[in-house]
């Protein structure tokens, strides 16, 4: 059974690790996250959930307005074959949450290994990150290395990573 976002922050108590919780509509897109939460303090995400060709699960998660070449990334995350979005089945599956809440707290829900977690370097260095605890209703600001070390914790392995120069000529390039 997935966490639901009280169990979350009950996990999130009982480690001592210190957060903000902010409450707003739901959320979506990157855009309407901006307008209703850019005024919280952090760097704002925005969260991929891709698959390769072999069928292997990786959570990414970079600044919101990070863009993307799908191809150029392939080499950066080890992929194997084409790269392309998950299904909202497996997101379900995998991860516990609907689109629009996924975040990097949502690979608590995942069996350890079985989807591989990125986080973009420059978001390492920020003194707190913005993240959906499970749900597309609130922000979670905390602290980057206490939520490394929550996931760490709970058997999941977490790789930082620079994102390649896009390929603007590439039909591939996303700017979700």
């Amino acid at each position: 059974m997935p966490l639901t976002p009280d169990d979350l922050l009950s996990r999130l108590r009982d480690r001592d690790i210190a957060y903000t919780l902010h409450e707003h509509p739901p959320v979506l897109t990157v855009e309407a996250m901006m307008a209703a939460c850019g005024d919280i303090a952090g760097a704002h995400t925005k969260n991929l959930f891709l698959r390769d060709g072999k069928k292997t699960y990786f959570l990414v998660t970079l600044r919101h307005d990070a863009q993307v070449d799908l191809r150029a990334f392939r080499s950066v995350l080890g992929a194997r074959g084409g790269l392309s979005f998950a299904s909202a089945e497996a997101l379900r599956e995998q991860l516990g949450v609907e689109s629009g809440a996924v975040s990097p707290l949502a690979a608590l829900n995942a069996a350890p290994g079985s989807v591989k977690v990125f986080i973009q370097d420059r978001l390492l260095s920020e003194p707190l990150i913005n993240v959906h605890p499970l749900v597309s209703t609130r922000t979670l600001s905390v602290v980057p290395d206490d939520l490394l070390n929550l996931l760490r914790a709970d058997g999941h392995s977490v790789e930082a990573f620079a994102l390649p120069d896009a390929d603007r000529s590439g039909s591939d390039t996303t700017t979700v």
